[in-house]
């Protein structure tokens, strides 16, 4: 409708429906007062024609306003607009159209001028009794323009009245004692004392976008205005209109200074998320906190559950949650139940998704014959280790390739899953009244991986959610006893490929695969081992079919789990302003999973003698119970919000147990691969493992302080005290302070002449400390632990089990602690249009929980010590763009960026350095990352090289000049290994920084727009000056491994071609095995994350019979801007270390996807 004013909720809960009609009496009195009946002869001159059947009245009303200049003021709770009616009227005034429409109920109208009011008043109550004592005004916006539509209201009464089309109103019997509260949507809300006055004329101020949001924080909320720390609000619809399947996912174009990478393109695959930087080299996932209660999971959540995500970026703003939020806080609001009409939502998407693999394609049959022997000539240059290829492959293989009627077997396309589909359905449901709420949801999602055919992977999630509060006990409209509960149970089963670790990793299989190989056999069986040596294969008989590979140890594996995260709670609010709150939270998580694995032999060196069962399953289980009591108290323009809370965790609660087992007595058959169906049990094919869950206890207590004067100057204070079962006693406490104060500047009368421009702005800065205590339990002391393997003494027959110490005890760890400076300012320029926000902050992280080097004659484990410090330095800028053109286009814009600078300042060994693992990236390859004083986090270690020697006598130049090399007798085509020491030899003292997987700069940009019920949006993220150490294949163990296309221009194949990498050499040749940079690719991208185009239906169609009515067509990962050679440059694999990341060794690529969906709401 063109112009509604309605009020949709009534802002006094308890006021009776007689009330109401009292209220819009004296309305109509006083309108007819001030204006009479003849404003305007537009009613009496306008003629209409209808023709509707089974109609609502709403759309009959909104018909009439399109038809005319006329626009309606009601209260959808006092007039039955949902009514349905047959109507049929020619040329009549809207007088007789009125009256047809609303004959037979109690529905009356007033016209005046173009604006006409609907009531259920009596028109006895119309007529004025005696003449009141009457209090008028008028309402105007900033510009002097009239507000029609200002609710105007007695403080604490029922009594009211709004503004009619000029802003004119008029209140009866108002005491000079009265405060009459002025109300409007996108207005600042304002309250004035009557006193003595007869008149009163307002001009409201329009409401700063943004600005007095509440926002969730640390047990509680707060106006954005007031938050003096640095804090992130997503909105659920934010979250929702991306079509994401995870929530994570969805907040990676929407949060500045949250650095969010995927850890496997892999579906049912989780994200790593680093907020300001990586700061220990434990665990750095951020704490979660879901409808208040800590330690949840996002992986159960379906967006649409979402109402609101807050992300906790500083320490003062985490600090009140101490002992687990050194890595940030994410505090997830689920959508919650209001008072009024039951609401019912759906939306449903269904989408196809390809691999991202950025052109990577492997060599064919032809090709890799060529190239296998070009790098045997690099060894030989006379010929005599070539290949001979009749010799070595099958004669009719062979002919099918030299005739082009057989390219050979691209395993990487045979594996992909093309048009993998991507369903997802949820319902949500909310109401309830003013003593009790409700909201519901219900959601699944079915997502198939795009490659690893015929183990195709797959994720199944489905996920129901109810959360209510109910008022027991209320009084002049306050909650005095409300008890409520919040519930999320979720089922996902997932099955997929083996992913990151070299040896087992099912894309680099299919990169490397030799494709001289055939998939199968004429009869549609796989060709394995014993086809090639039948047909007379001579060639590498270590080759694998990696099809089969798959089929035979990913195919028949599945893992189902159940989660319930659910807390209750009770509120009680005996006096005003105090609130006492008690929750006490629930987790409980359940894992069961089975696999079978058939015999096989699908080489010379890869074969499984017996079929193999497993099964297992895991329970675990903790509770939570947190008490809180919060005041809150005006005096004048000071405002103090207190708050005191309590907290004790325990987990532990559960067991895991694991069989596994061979001889199926149904072979070949997964439906009866259970262990009850295996057969015998022997020291080599059968194992057992069974363990309780690792135990542990928290206790906190917190309090808080939050003060405001005018809400001008800004502070709050904030003490957590946390006891951990990890740290013997005397080390168990933990104490995490933090302050941080704000001045909103432009609220001073310096200020005033920047107004037209600067409409708000807030300077703030914060310090603040978190703990951090999450390492395995009793290092304090020395344990104890068993021997399975039997040994066997002097009695033959009875074996026996030893003991021994498990590690060394060390009573003195402590916590981990994240110390926190951020400086910032938030600010609204041009009508609140344009949002500006900045951060500045040094983040360092003390007394490292790390494991102590030991030495191996030790002869037990090493226990953690508190042994490194770290430092993250940054900024954060984020602009925001929200405006309108005429009355039906919006449009928005965002972009954020943010810098992170890591360095390790201290590490509590003599070398200063913690070592990452060996063979990584290839076979027989040293160790390729580590941390070390001075540099981030998990850097990249390696040879620098200074180019490629081109030619003999350059070489001779350089030896001539007291060059040394690592090849002995280098030729051309070696590179040139730096001499980082200046000895006289390379060796691994050489070795240094040669790169960075964190980049220095990560950013997003979006934008939307509006018209008509079309919308478009687009999002897309980047990320800058990070590097990726890459490596598809092996050289030293098995040098007929394939290789890509980028073959033929990547290498030296002669003076001049290039000097960056070397000659293809063949076997274990330093240019190779040696992790130097040539293994290092800058990686820099930007993602076209999502492009949405819908249209809401019901904006054409008003008839529907639903609300909203959306359809859209979505893309995915639509485009990516990189100059990186692999195929994602989004890697955030570590090879399984929390602080190491950028490692390619067959990365399992992102998606991208096409959906069409649609958005109901009832």
């Amino acid at each position: 409708m063109k112009k509604k004013w309605i009020w949709h909720t009534d802002p006094f809960p308890c006021i009776t429906k007689t009330c109401r009609i009292m209220r819009l009496s004296l309305f109509f009195l006083t309108l007819m007062t001030v204006q009479g009946w003849a404003l305007d002869t537009y009613s009496q001159v306008t003629r209409l024609s209808l023709d509707v059947k089974d109609t609502r009245v709403i759309d009959v009303l909104q018909e009439i306003e399109q038809k005319t200049e006329f626009y309606f003021l009601f209260n959808q709770k006092l007039v039955d607009v949902e009514r349905r009616i047959d109507m049929e009227i020619q040329n009549k005034p809207i007088e007789e159209v009125l009256s047809e429409l609303f004959a037979g109920t109690n529905v009356n109208y007033l016209v005046m001028n173009r604006q006409i009011v609907l009531t259920t008043a009596r028109p006895e109550a119309l007529k004025p009794q005696q003449q009141p004592v009457v209090l008028t005004g008028k309402v105007n916006d900033t510009s002097g323009s009239a507000l029609p539509g200002v609710a105007v209201t007695i403080k604490g009464t029922t009594t009211g009245t709004v503004t009619n089309a000029e802003g004119i109103f008029s209140l009866a019997n108002v005491s000079s004692e009265a405060t009459l509260v002025f109300s409007f949507v996108g207005m600042k809300t304002l309250e004035i004392v009557a006193g003595n006055r007869t008149t009163i004329n307002v001009v409201m101020e329009e409401e700063l976008f943004g600005v007095d949001e509440v926002v969730v924080v640390g047990y509680g909320i707060q106006k954005k205005k007031l938050v003096t720390g640095a804090t992130l609000q997503v909105k659920g619809e934010s979250i929702e209109k991306l079509n994401s399947s995870s929530v994570l996912g969805a907040l990676q174009s929407q949060s500045p200074g949250v650095y969010i990478t995927q850890s496997s393109g892999q579906v049912g695959e989780g994200y790593n998320i680093n907020i300001r930087g990586l700061g220990t080299t434990g665990n750095s996932t951020p704490l979660y906190v879901i409808d208040g209660v800590a330690g949840g999971s996002l992986n159960s959540l379906n967006p649409s559950d979402i109402e609101s995500i807050d992300i906790l970026k500083d320490a003062a703003s985490a600090a009140i949650y101490g002992a687990r939020a050194a890595n940030g806080v994410v505090l997830v609001t689920t959508k919650r139940g209001k008072a009024g009409k039951l609401k019912a939502t759906y939306d449903a998407y269904y989408g196809i998704q390809n691999p991202m693999t950025n052109g990577v394609t492997t060599l064919n049959g032809k090709q890799y014959m060529e190239i296998i022997n070009k790098v045997l000539l690099t060894q030989d240059p006379s010929g005599s280790l070539l290949y001979k290829w009749e010799e070595e492959l099958p004669a009719a293989l062979l002919a099918s390739i030299n005739n082009g009627t057989w390219e050979g077997t691209n395993w990487l396309e045979e594996g992909t899953n093309k048009n993998a589909p991507i369903t997802s359905h949820a319902v949500n449901l909310t109401g309830g009244s003013e003593q009790s709420r409700f909201a519901m949801g219900f959601s699944y999602l079915i997502q198939e991986g795009t490659i690893g055919y015929p183990a195709t992977p797959h994720y199944d999630r489905y996920t129901a959610r109810i959360n209510s509060d109910h008022s027991l006990l209320k009084k002049n409209g306050r909650d005095i006893i409300k008890l409520g509960e919040n519930l999320i149970f979720s089922n996902y089963s997932k099955s997929g490929v083996s992913i990151g670790a070299m040896y087992s990793n099912n894309v680099r299989n299919l990169l490397k695969a030799n494709p001289l190989q055939p998939v199968y056999n004429i009869d549609g069986s796989y060709y394995l081992y014993d086809n090639m040596v039948a047909d007379g294969w001579n060639f590498d008989h270590g080759s694998v079919n990696p099809l089969a590979q798959l089929d035979f140890t990913r195919k028949n594996r599945n893992s189902i789990t159940n989660r319930l995260q659910s807390n209750v709670f009770l509120e009680l609010s005996p006096v005003k302003n105090l609130l006492f709150k008690s929750s006490l939270g629930y987790d409980y998580y359940q894992n069961s999973y089975r696999y079978y694995v058939p015999k096989y032999v699908l080489s010379a060196r890869t074969s499984n003698e017996t079929d193999d069962i497993t099964q297992g399953q895991s329970w675990n289980a903790n509770w939570t119970w947190e008490n809180t009591l919060n005041y809150t108290r005006k005096l004048g323009h000071h405002t103090v919000d207190l708050l005191l809370g309590q907290s004790v965790e325990k987990w532990g609660y559960g067991e895991g147990l694991s069989i596994k087992n061979s001889n199926s007595l149904f072979p070949g058959s997964y439906d009866h691969a259970y262990i009850d169906n295996s057969q015998g049990l022997d020291n080599t094919n059968t194992s057992i493992n069974g363990a309780p869950s690792d135990a542990g206890r928290l206790a906190s207590f917190f309090g808080r302080m939050n003060y405001n004067y005018m809400e001008k100057y800004l502070a709050s204070l904030v003490m957590r005290a946390d006891g951990s079962s990890n740290f013997a006693r005397g080390n168990r406490w933990g104490y995490f302070p933090s302050v941080s104060a704000g001045w909103v500047i432009s609220q001073e009368s310096f200020m005033e002449g920047t107004s037209s421009i600067l409409n708000f702005l807030k300077l703030r800065g914060s310090w603040g400390q978190n703990g951090n205590c999450n390492i395995d339990n009793f290092q304090y002391l020395a344990t104890i632990a068993f021997n399975t393997n039997a040994y066997f003494f002097s009695d033959k027959n009875n074996p026996a089990t030893g003991a021994y110490a498990d590690i060394l005890p060390n009573k003195n760890v402590t916590w981990e602690t994240s110390e926190q400076l951020d400086l910032g300012f938030d600010a609204r320029l041009f009508a609140s249009r344009l949002g500006v926000n900045f951060d500045w902050y040094i983040k360092k992280t003390i007394d490292w929980l790390v494991v102590a080097p030991t030495l191996a004659s030790f002869g037990t484990g090493a226990p953690f010590i508190n042994g490194g410090d770290v430092e993250n330095r940054g900024a954060e800028l984020a602009f925001t763009w929200d405006d309108k053109i005429g009355k039906e286009f919006t449009y928005g814009l965002a972009l954020n960026m943010a810098h992170n600078q890591n360095k390790v300042l201290t590490i509590a060994n003599e070398e200063g350095i913690i070592h990452g693992p060996e063979a990584i990236i290839a076979e027989n390859t040293t160790e390729s990352f580590r941390v070390e004083v001075g540099y981030p986090m998990g850097y990249f270690w390696g040879y620098k090289t200074l180019g490629v020697f081109q030619n003999q006598a350059q070489i001779d130049e350089f030896l001539a000049n007291g060059g040394v090399t690592k090849q002995g007798t280098p030729k051309p085509g070696d590179l040139i290994f730096q001499n980082t020491d200046g000895n006289e030899k390379i060796d691994e003292n050489d070795k240094t920084y040669i790169g960075n997987p964190h980049p220095d700069y990560t950013g997003s940009f979006s934008f939307n727009f509006a018209w008509k019920g079309l919308d478009l949006s687009l999002t897309a993220y980047g990320a800058f000056g990070q590097q990726v150490m890459k490596m598809y294949r092996s050289y030293s163990d098995t040098p007929n491994d394939n290789y890509t296309t980028e073959v033929y221009t990547k290498y030296w194949t002669g003076e001049g071609s290039t000097n960056r990498y070397p000659s293809l050499a063949y076997g274990k040749h330093p240019n190779f095995v040696d992790i130097s940079d040539i293994y290092v690719e800058d990686a820099d991208y930007v993602k076209l994350s999502n492009v949405t185009l819908g249209y809401n239906i019901k904006n054409a169609w008003s008839k529907l019979p639903v609300s909203h009515f959306r359809v859209y067509v979505t893309a995915q990962n639509l485009l990516t801007l990189s100059g990186y050679s692999g195929m994602d440059p989004e890697v955030g694999y570590g090879a399984g270390y929390s602080w190491a990341s950028g490692i390619d060794n067959g990365y399992y690529p992102g998606s991208r996807t096409f959906l069409m969906g649609v958005n109901l709401k009832f």
